[in-house]
C-alpha cells in the first residue's frame, strides 16, 4: 500500500513531511501484527491511523472499518477531535465517532445499528460490544484494531480483558490486523507477544527517538523535609517556573497530594495566575471545563494526576513538573514527554523531591532517563477471574463450543499455557458456581444442551452480566456535591472511609476548593463553601506507586559510590554521616539496624522492596518476633525499609528472613486477614460471582462487602480449594501484598546480612519515625507494659508483693 496523493498533498499544505516510521506503517499494512514504539509528539497516532486514511482515501467501505483502543475516555475524546481535522480537510467521506461510558444510549443503538468507519473506544465497552447477539454483523467489515498506550494496558487486567475481546474480533474476522503504538517500552518483546495473535509473529518497528529530554532536579533555596509527600517546600519555586513558561503540567503520584499541592499553589499564587487541577475523583463536568481551557491554552498550569499521563496533545504545554519521586522510569518519561508535543522538540521537566530520601531517588530516575534505560515488572500468566468473566460475555452473546473457546484462549498472549484442567475449573465455576455453591440456583448460569454447546441457563441473565463487565475496581465512593434545595453542582467523589471519618462542621478539599461537611443525604455527601477554614487533609485514593526493582537496584549502586558530586551537599553530607556511624544499603546484600531510641528497642531492615511489600514483610517479621517472646509494639514501612520497635533487643536477625518460615507465616496470617477478603471480594466480582450493579441498583460499597465477606467465610470452611480462593491467593500475593518482591530480595540478598549496632539512631532511619502509617502490636508487649504499670501503680501506693502475670494473650 501506498499513501494517496490527497494525503501527501495535506501534509504538504501543513508543511510537514511524512516521517520514516508512518511511510513503515503504510508499507506494512497488510502484516498480521505490527508495534510501533515512537517518541512522544513522533505523530505514532497518525502513522497508526494513516492505512486506514489511505485505505479508506480509495476504496468505498460499508460498516466499521477500523477499532481504535485506548486506556482513557479523554484520549478517546482527543484523538476523535485530531483525526477529524485531516479527514475534513483532505475531505475524505469518513465517519469518526468515539463510545466509552460518556456516550448516550440512544447514540450507542445507532452505532451497533450503523457503526461509523473508525471507532474509538476502551477496552470496557469493547467487551460490552461483544457480548451482544449482533456482534458478528457489526463487525462484519473490520479490518483493523489500534490500541494505543499499549504499554499501559499491558500492564493491567484491563489488557487482558483487551486481547480476550481481540481473539473474539480475530475469530469474527480471519484477517484482521493489529497495531499497537507506544513510546514507553521497557520489553518490546513482551508487548509484541500481547498484541499478536498466538503464534502468529508482531512486526517491531522503532522510530527515531528525536532529541534527549532536558530534564533536572528544581533548585529551592530551601532543603526538602526528612518526611512527607506534599513538597510544600518547593511551592514558590515551582510557581516561579509557571510565570516563565507558557503551561505547565505539575504531576502528582496520588489525588490527595495534588489536591494539597494546588490549596499551598494558589494560596502563593499573588498574581492571579490561571491554574487548574485534574483528577479522577472530581466531577466529569469540572474535569472536561479543565480539559477544554487547557486545549484552548487559557490555563498557565495544571495540578494533575496520572490522568493527564498519556497521549493526549493538550495546547502548548512547555514544562513539566514532577512532585514527589516519579517511582518508575517509565512513567517518568511517559510525564515527561507531555511537554513540547512536537516532533525533534526537546521535552523539558523538572523534578521535586518531597523529602531527602527522594533526592537520592529523582537522581537516580534522571540518570536511568538519560541511558533510556526502563523499567518494567513481568506481568506474569493471565488472571482466572478475567477468563472466567470472558467466558460469561461469550455465553451472553450466544452459545457456543467449549473446545473452540479453549482453542480461541490459547491465542491470547497471557493465556497461551493455559492448560485444559485450569480452563475447564474456569467454565465449571461460570456453569454451576463451583463446589460448594452448586446447590444455589443464583450461581446456575450455565447448560449444556445436547448438541454439546453451551449457553445461558437463563437468556435475562444477559443482561446482568453486562452490567458487570469490567475489571476496574472503584474504591466505594460517594458523591459530592454542594448543599442545595434540590441538589447543588457536582464537585466529585470521596471514599465511603473518609465520609465516615467526617463530623457536621469538617473541612476538606475537593477540587481545589475548602468545603463543609452539612450531612449525608441518602448516597450524597453534602458540603457549603468555606474558604475561610483551614482543610482536613482528603484522603483520596488514587494509585499508590512502588518503586520499581530496576530504580531500587540503581539507588543501591549509587550508595557504593566514594563520593556524591550529583546531590546536593545536604543529601551527600547525610549519606556520608550514614556511612560513618552505620553503613549504606549494598547490592547483593541485606543491611538490617538494632539499636535504642526513646525507651524502645529498634530494628531496621532495608529491604528496597517497595511500600507493599515492605508492609507484608513488617507484619511477618513482627509475627516472628512476638513468637519468640521479643515483645514488638509496632512497625512502620516504606518503599525502602520497614523500622520495628519493642521491648527487646533482636540478638541475630538472620533466622527471621528464612523464606520458607516467612511464607508460612504469610500462609497463617492470610487465612483470615482482611487483605484477603478485600482481593476476593475484587476478583469474585470480575470473575461474576457477585454482582456491584443489578437492574433495580447499584449495591452500596458495605453492601457487597457484606455479601463477599459471607461468601469468603464459607468456601474458606467448607471449600479451601475453590477456584475463587484460589485466585484470591494469587492476587494478593501479585497485590496488596506483593510477596513475590519478598522473595526477590531474598534471591537478591541469598543470607547474606550485615547486622549493624550503631548504639544511636541513624540518618538513613530518623524519617522512618516520621513517617505516618505505624501498625501497633497487640501482644506480648502489650502484656508487659500493663503489668509494669500496673506494678509501678502498686509500688507507689506502697504495695509491694510480686504481680501474678496474666496467663491469658491477647490475638495477634
Amino acid at each position: 500500500m501506498e499513501i494517496p496523493a490527497v494525503i501527501t498533498q495535506w501534509f504538504e499544505t501543513q508543511g510537514w513531511q511524512v516521517h520514516p516510521h508512518q511511510q513503515a506503517m503504510v508499507a506494512r499494512a497488510d502484516a498480521p501484527a505490527v508495534l510501533l514504539i515512537a517518541p512522544t509528539g513522533g505523530g505514532k497516532t497518525m502513522a497508526g491511523f494513516l492505512p486506514t486514511l489511505s485505505d479508506l482515501a480509495e476504496t468505498p467501505h460499508q460498516g466499521l472499518h477500523t477499532l481504535y483502543v485506548s486506556p482513557l475516555k479523554a484520549l478517546a475524546a482527543d484523538i476523535k477531535r485530531n483525526l477529524r481535522r485531516p479527514v475534513e480537510e483532505i475531505g475524505l467521506p469518513i465517519r469518526i465517532e468515539d463510545r466509552t461510558g460518556d456516550t448516550s444510549a440512544t447514540r450507542k443503538r445507532r452505532q451497533r445499528a450503523d457503526p461509523p468507519h473508525i471507532l474509538l473506544t476502551t477496552p470496557e465497552s469493547l467487551a460490552l460490544l461483544t457480548s451482544y447477539e449482533d456482534a458478528p454483523r457489526m463487525f462484519a467489515g473490520l479490518k483493523r484494531v489500534i490500541v494505543d498506550e499499549i504499554h499501559a494496558l499491558s500492564e493491567s487486567k484491563r489488557g487482558d480483558q483487551l486481547f480476550l475481546a481481540l481473539s473474539r474480533l480475530q475469530e469474527l474476522r480471519p484477517d484482521l490486523r493489529r497495531v499497537g503504538l507506544s513510546a514507553t517500552v521497557d520489553d518490546p518483546a513482551a508487548i509484541a507477544h500481547l498484541l499478536a495473535r498466538h503464534p502468529d509473529p508482531c512486526e517491531i518497528l522503532t522510530a527515531d527517538p528525536g532529541p534527549a529530554p532536558d530534564i533536572s532536579m528544581l533548585e529551592t533555596e530551601e532543603a526538602p523535609p526528612w518526611s512527607g509527600g506534599g513538597a510544600k517546600y518547593a511551592v514558590p519555586a515551582v510557581l516561579e517556573q509557571v510565570k516563565q513558561h507558557k503551561t505547565t503540567l505539575i504531576f502528582h503520584n496520588t489525588r490527595a497530594q495534588a489536591e494539597i499541592f494546588f490549596h499551598n499553589l494558589w494560596l502563593a499564587n499573588e498574581d492571579a495566575l490561571p491554574i487548574g487541577i485534574h483528577h479522577g475523583s472530581l466531577d466529569r463536568v469540572q474535569r472536561e471545563r479543565v480539559e477544554r481551557a487547557m486545549v484552548r491554552g487559557d490555563l498557565r498550569a495544571i495540578v494533575c494526576t496520572g490522568s493527564l499521563d498519556l497521549g493526549i496533545d493538550w495546547g502548548d504545554v512547555d514544562l513539566v513538573i514532577q512532585i514527589g519521586a516519579p517511582k518508575n522510569v517509565k512513567r517518568l518519561v511517559q510525564r515527561i514527554g507531555r511537554a513540547n508535543h512536537r516532533y525533534n522538540a526537546p521535552s523539558k521537566a523538572l523534578l521535586v523531591p518531597a523529602n531527602r530520601f527522594e533526592v537520592v531517588e529523582c537522581v537516580a530516575a534522571l540518570d536511568a532517563v538519560r541511558a533510556g534505560d526502563l523499567d518494567g515488572e513481568p506481568r506474569g500468566r493471565g488472571p482466572r477471574d478475567v477468563l472466567c468473566q470472558h467466558i460469561l460475555i461469550t455465553a451472553a452473546a450466544g452459545p457456543f463450543d467449549a473446545d473452540q473457546l479453549y482453542a480461541r484462549f490459547r491465542t491470547v498472549g497471557a493465556y497461551s499455557d493455559l492448560t485444559r484442567a485450569e480452563y475447564d475449573a474456569c467454565l465449571d465455576f461460570c456453569a454451576t458456581g463451583g463446589y460448594a455453591l452448586r446447590a444455589y440456583d443464583k450461581w446456575q448460569r450455565l447448560l449444556q444442551r445436547a448438541d454439546g454447546l453451551w449457553q445461558l441457563r437463563d437468556p435475562r441473565s444477559a443482561r446482568h452480566i453486562r452490567m458487570n463487565i469490567g475489571t476496574i475496581q472503584d474504591t466505594d465512593t460517594l458523591k459530592v456535591r454542594l448543599k442545595r434545595a434540590r441538589g447543588g453542582k457536582p464537585l466529585g467523589e470521596i471514599e465511603e472511609g473518609f465520609a465516615a471519618s467526617l463530623s457536621q462542621g469538617d473541612t476538606f478539599l475537593i477540587g481545589g476548593e475548602i468545603v463543609r461537611y452539612e450531612g449525608l443525604n441518602q448516597m450524597t455527601v453534602e458540603v457549603t463553601r468555606r474558604a475561610d477554614k483551614k482543610p482536613k487533609i482528603a484522603t483520596f485514593m488514587g494509585t499508590k506507586f512502588a518503586t520499581s526493582t530496576q530504580l531500587s537496584d540503581r539507588i543501591l549502586r549509587m550508595f557504593q559510590q566514594p563520593s556524591w558530586p550529583e546531590l546536593p551537599p545536604h543529601t551527600a553530607d547525610w549519606l556520608a554521616l550514614q556511612r560513618d556511624l552505620s553503613r549504606l544499603p549494598e547490592p547483593g546484600r541485606l543491611l538490617v539496624e538494632s539499636f535504642p531510641h526513646d525507651g524502645r528497642e529498634n530494628t531496621v531492615v532495608y529491604g528496597f522492596a517497595g511500600r507493599n511489600a515492605m508492609q507484608t514483610l513488617g507484619l511477618l517479621l513482627s509475627k516472628r518476633l512476638e513468637e519468640e517472646g521479643l515483645a514488638p509494639l509496632g512497625f512502620v514501612a516504606t518503599d525502602y525499609a520497614t523500622l520495628i520497635w519493642g521491648l527487646d533487643q533482636v540478638p541475630d536477625p538472620a533466622p527471621l528472613f528464612d523464606i520458607d518460615a516467612l511464607r508460612a507465616g504469610l500462609d497463617m496470617w492470610l487465612a483470615g486477614n482482611a487483605v484477603m477478603k478485600r482481593t476476593f471480594r475484587a476478583s469474585a466480582t470480575i470473575a461474576g460471582l457477585i454482582e456491584r450493579n443489578t437492574p433495580s441498583a447499584r449495591k452500596t460499597g458495605r453492601q457487597a462487602t457484606f455479601s463477599s465477606d459471607i461468601l469468603y467465610d464459607t468456601l474458606l470452611k467448607y471449600d479451601p480449594d475453590h477456584l475463587m480462593m484460589q485466585i484470591t491467593r494469587e492476587e494478593a500475593m501479585r497485590g496488596l501484598v506483593d510477596f513475590g518482591r519478598i522473595e526477590e530480595m531474598a534471591a537478591r540478598t541469598a543470607g547474606r546480612i550485615d547486622h549493624v549496632r550503631p548504639g544511636r539512631i541513624t540518618p538513613l532511619a530518623a524519617p522512618l519515625f516520621l513517617e505516618p502509617g505505624r501498625v501497633p502490636i497487640k501482644g506480648l508487649a502489650e502484656e508487659r507494659l500493663l503489668a509494669e504499670e500496673a506494678e509501678k501503680l502498686l509500688a507507689d501506693a506502697g504495695i509491694t508483693e510480686q504481680i501474678v502475670k496474666p496467663v491469658w494473650r491477647v490475638p495477634y
